[in-house]
């Protein structure tokens, strides 16, 4: 079998827990801060789990996880 290519746009986006979930960050935290309130930029640094109805997807372009 031919090896499978990791989708390189994905890797940096996602990352897989220890029991095999996916993690991803928040958009909206670059910039454009000062706007923003503190409790807002506090919770948009904490990482989320990818919604069910797209975690299948995002394993497919994962194939041999992430680190």
């Amino acid at each position: 079998m031919p090896k499978l290519k990791t989708h390189k746009g994905a890797a940096k986006r996602f990352r897989l827990t220890a029991s095999g979930k996916i993690k991803r960050g928040h958009s909206h935290a670059r910039h454009i801060l000062t706007k923003k309130t503190n409790k807002r930029k506090r919770l948009l640094d904490i990482d989320a789990l990818v919604a069910d109805g797209d975690q299948k997807r995002v394993e497919r372009m994962l194939p041999y996880g992430r680190d």
